[in-house]
């Protein structure tokens, strides 16, 4: 146990950071104090640090490139990276999404192809309210986009794709993948 000299607190050793010289080989303010003056320190020096920041990263482009090009390689980050997006964005897991994926087969909620391999289908969600509809290929995610959402402008599509005298058997896929998009009200 150990008193900060900031906070005043008498702490467990764990909440203080090691360093050699000092009697107990921890320094004298708990990880919380010295969190809180780094953050104070940086704000006030926040141009300054970037630019040191900047200047250090150009004259080791070779180490910062190495560095990315490694982490890029890493499954575990890529992982860790994708769950953090999905729960900042959409509020989900990846549990969530995987459960997702499964109940469609595994496959785009619209045209039921899978993603690409090592890639991932889009997350579906309704802008007003974010309720997540489902996930979706980049073909129907972009398509459902250009329509705006508009079941009345993807009805007329489809009718306009019905006009095609075509092969009515592709017509009436379009037809029904574009009533698709949009839930049964």
């Amino acid at each position: 146990m150990k008193k900060c000299r900031k906070c005043g607190e008498v702490k467990p050793l764990d909440l203080f950071y090691k360093m050699a010289g000092m009697k107990d080989g921890h320094r004298n303010e708990c990880k919380a104090c010295t969190a809180a003056a780094r953050q104070a320190w940086y704000a006030a020096n926040k141009e300054r640090e970037i630019a040191r920041v900047k200047e250090w990263q150009q004259e080791n482009a070779e180490r910062v490139n190495e560095y990315w090009r490694l982490r890029r390689q890493d499954l575990e980050v890529k992982r860790r990276e994708r769950a953090g997006h999905l729960k900042r964005k959409f509020g989900i897991s990846l549990a969530d999404y995987d459960r997702l994926l499964a109940e469609q087969n595994g496959g785009c909620a619209i045209c039921g192809d899978p993603p690409e391999e090592g890639g991932h289908l889009h997350v579906d969600h309704d802008h007003e309210d974010g309720r997540v509809r489902g996930l979706l290929c980049v073909r129907c995610n972009n398509g459902l986009g250009q329509f705006k959402e508009d079941p009345e402008l993807i009805d007329r599509a489809a009718s306009y794709a019905d006009r095609t005298p075509e092969d009515e058997a592709v017509i009436a896929l379009a037809r029904a993948r574009f009533r698709a998009l949009v839930p049964a009200s």
